[in-house]
């Protein structure tokens, strides 16, 4: 008997073990997940009905708009539901066969794009069952229908379908995503629209705000339900993702405000455009100018209606959104650190990221690194062999958004912003010593010139250095397992001057530390000689919070247990400002500013000595 009960408690810890490294890698069940939607059965009602209005959207232009579903049930019940479809008809025809023969056929095929509970509407809906419920939509390229469900999302019974309603040009170029090109005066500029390269040739007209308007082609992409990896990204959470569109703009002069706009010419004649929209150009590199940049992780995507979101991220992931829009005169550049969007194979949140950053990321470069909801897939070559991203595999983010990597599947890169350069390493590939990210991340960091870019910053998504969060302390090593045992002699060797990482959702900073001990013990301010990196998680970009171990490490300086995102603004080549602020208000919680000489990033330190010789 003793035995036996020895067995369950290793079961239950084993359990217990899993469940909380799901925690950390953001696990939870996307809401479209919970809907068993190929087990639909069709139970229409004569006497129950649902409407949408209006009929025709965006008719002043608009990429979003509110609709009003209006719905009768004559048999009302908590678990009643009304499911957003797009394309708007149920087409059977599309659904996988069936291997047993007296299994019914699935009537609908594809998850709704989003849902609400029906008694949302009010509580007398179960009484009366009659309601209304608003939903906001967002251009997505096709049209929409409403779908009243009873039987819960488990057993889901179509009740009744609602009209087809569309917007006015579903085609139309909407949500651009700038990003640094591969030299510094280059911005790319991304966008999505229903036109193939056979309908309409896709351009960008840009130029100096009040100068000659320039136009320069786009390249187009797009990618099938083959190239997913499995299921729900291969299945019922397909949606095509229309076609997506880079155009790179070159030869940019430091420092300038520049205006674009995206246009389709169509084989008639006729032009197609988006709306007007301006940028910065980058500065040149080692200018000495004021620079502010925006680092976070998991950041997610809400619903400003209220529909069911994965995790329940509002209000965390709008909040971070919000308060970089209302600052956004004062950011140069944003880095989202990986898990960008949740969507765990559920293709049709793509959309309804890409017009959530819209207001970011048509203003300033929006750069990306790999996440494990964007890239983990049993064998599909990603390093951790989980099912984080649904089957996306990393196909709807390589796509979606432009990085200057030398192969988009190797989610590696580094670029420059006047006084920073930035190594983007990929954690969802092997960064072992010995590997091909290894190499690259030596050669990055060791490209730096400290002297025109003193500013060296290292990310990626996956904590590669220092957290004490709950799980990580439970592993024992406060760290993603084998993270910095071959980096850090890296960060050493190059001075780094911080590493930050997402994937744990939270707030953490630690010492400049190396081998696990601080190397400085100053709090606010660090000057002189770079020995040891500061290394900070700032993954609470909007996603399910991750609590921390109660062993509080020696190198902790400040841990929160909330949302926010970092703030770095560098004065000029011997100032830099660090600064921790919350989704939720805005306001500084943590900051540190770092002054030194180039004199100081030169000179020796343990592990990080050049070369020297006796000869004279």
């Amino acid at each position: 008997m003793k035995m036996i009960w020895f067995w369950v408690f290793l079961s239950l810890a084993a359990t217990s073990l899993n469940l909380g490294f799901a925690h950390i890698n953001g696990a939870g069940e996307q809401p479209l997940a919970k809907i068993n939607i190929l087990k639909t059965t069709l139970t229409l009602h004569t006497s129950a009905a649902i409407s949408a209005q209006p009929a025709l959207l965006g008719l002043k232009g608009e990429d979003t708009q509110w609709v009003t579903v209006k719905f009768t049930n004559p048999n009302p019940s908590l678990d009643d539901w009304v499911g957003v479809f797009s394309p708007a008809k149920f087409d059977p025809e599309n659904c996988p066969p069936v291997n047993d023969s007296e299994e019914q056929l699935p009537y609908i095929c594809s998850a709704p794009i989003k849902y609400k509970y029906a008694n949302e509407s009010g509580s007398g809906y179960v009484n009366t069952g009659r309601g209304y419920l608003r939903f906001q939509l967002i251009n997505q390229r096709a049209d929409f229908s409403f779908a009243l469900f009873s039987g819960g999302l488990s057993n889901p019974k179509l009740v009744a379908i609602s009209n087809f309603i569309s917007f006015a040009n579903p085609k139309a170029p909407l949500y651009p995503r700038l990003a640094l090109g591969k030299s510094w005066n280059q911005m790319t500029v991304t966008w999505t629209s229903g036109y193939d390269i056979d309908e309409a040739v896709p351009f960008v007209e840009w130029g100096r705000m009040g100068d000659l308007q320039l136009r320069s082609p786009a390249g187009t992409l797009t990618f099938k339900q083959n190239s997913m990896c499995g299921s729900p990204a291969r299945t019922v959470g397909w949606r095509d993702p229309g076609f997506i569109h880079t155009s790179f703009l070159k030869n940019l002069w430091p420092n300038f405000r520049y205006t674009y706009r995206m246009g389709h010419l169509l084989l008639n004649g006729s032009f197609v455009w988006s709306k007007t929209y301006s940028f910065k150009s980058s500065p040149y590199p080692g200018q000495d100018s004021l620079q502010r940049v925006i680092i976070f992780g998991d950041m997610g995507k809400a619903e400003r209606d209220g529909s069911n979101e994965y995790s329940d991220y509002q209000p965390g992931s709008l909040n971070t959104t919000d308060q970089l829009i209302r600052d956004l005169s004062n950011i140069d550049i944003v880095f989202h650190i990986g898990d960008l969007t949740y969507s765990n194979g559920y293709i049709s949140q793509w959309d309804q990221f890409t017009a959530q950053v819209e207001p970011i990321a048509s203003t300033v470069p929006y750069m990306i690194a790999s996440g494990n909801h964007e890239r983990d897939w049993p064998n599909s070559g990603s390093f951790y062999d989980t099912t984080d991203s649904g089957g996306e595999c990393g196909v709807p983010a390589e796509t979606m958004f432009y990085y200057p990597a030398e192969n988009k599947a190797k989610f590696w890169y580094s670029t420059d912003y006047g006084l920073f350069h930035f190594c983007i390493a990929d954690s969802e590939h092997d960064w072992r010593e010995g590997s091909e990210q290894y190499r690259f991340i030596e050669q990055c960091l060791a490209s730096a010139d400290r002297h025109r870019q003193p500013w060296l910053i290292f990310a990626a998504h996956r904590v590669l250095g220092y957290s004490s969060d709950y799980w990580y302390g439970q592993e024992g090593s406060f760290e993603e397992p084998m993270g910095r045992e071959s980096l850090q002699k890296l960060w050493q060797k190059y001075k780094v001057d911080i590493a930050f990482y997402g994937h744990v959702h939270n707030y953490e900073r630690t010492c400049p530390i190396y081998q696990n001990q601080c190397v400085i013990n100053e709090r606010n301010h660090y000057s002189g000689v770079v020995n040891g990196t500061i290394h900070v998680v700032v993954g609470g970009g909007g996603s399910h919070l991750s609590k921390f171990s109660e062993v509080i490490p020696n190198w902790n300086l400040y841990r929160d247990y909330d949302w926010g995102f970092v703030k770095l603004t560098a004065f000029n080549q011997s100032s830099l400002l660090f600064e921790y602020k919350k989704s939720r208000d805005g306001k500084v919680y943590d900051s540190f500013t770092i002054s030194r000489d180039y004199r100081d990033v030169l000179a020796c330190v343990t592990d990080g000595c050049e070369a020297k010789t006796l000869a004279t």
